[in-house]
């Protein structure tokens, strides 16, 4: 799977704040990544990344942990895909090469596919599966953000996971 980057830019105002340059470059891979995950759309995901930093900015926090970034990303997230109630369109670049055109062709179904049935999830479940299976996070850390327990955040991934099962038989 190929790294999704944040190709954006913050107005000069926002990035001349001491300190923000540095947040801004150890942590926009991370939002854009989420957002684009969440939404399943570059064009939302960058201007919820800048949206995200720009809150931080008027915030005038230079050193925001991780979580809250998360939190802040998943709840502007949630606020979009309710207001569009589109449809998840994946990222071009998110299929890894292979060999042969046909596996390449079956891979990108597949990932096409995965990609719609994630996001007919409800919200909470797709939080979930986003932030501990595809972000990475512990299920502690995904609970910290969505301000919920671990224990939800284990019955929403695996509410999530049979129903993806469920879906793609």
């Amino acid at each position: 799977m190929h790294e999704i980057t944040a190709p954006f830019d913050l107005p000069l105002a926002a990035s001349a704040a001491p300190g923000f340059d540095d947040l801004i470059e150890r942590h926009k891979t991370l939002v854009f990544r989420t957002a684009w995950r969440m939404t399943g759309n570059p064009e939302d995901a960058e201007d919820i990344a800048q949206e995200v930093f720009l809150r931080l900015h008027k915030r005038g926090d230079a050193e925001a942990t991780a979580a809250w970034l998360y939190r802040i990303t998943v709840n502007l997230c949630l606020d979009q895909i309710r207001k569009r109630k589109s449809t998840l369109e994946p990222p071009s670049d998110l299929a890894a090469a292979t060999p042969t055109p046909e596996q390449l062709l079956s891979q990108n179904q597949q990932q096409d596919r995965l990609a719609r049935l994630i996001a007919r999830l409800p919200e909470r479940e797709r939080a979930c599966l986003v932030l501990r299976d595809l972000e990475g996070l512990t299920s502690r850390e995904a609970a910290a953000i969505l301000e919920c327990s671990e224990e939800t955040v284990r019955s929403a991934i695996h509410r999530a996971k049979e129903k993806l099962k469920q879906w793609m038989s």
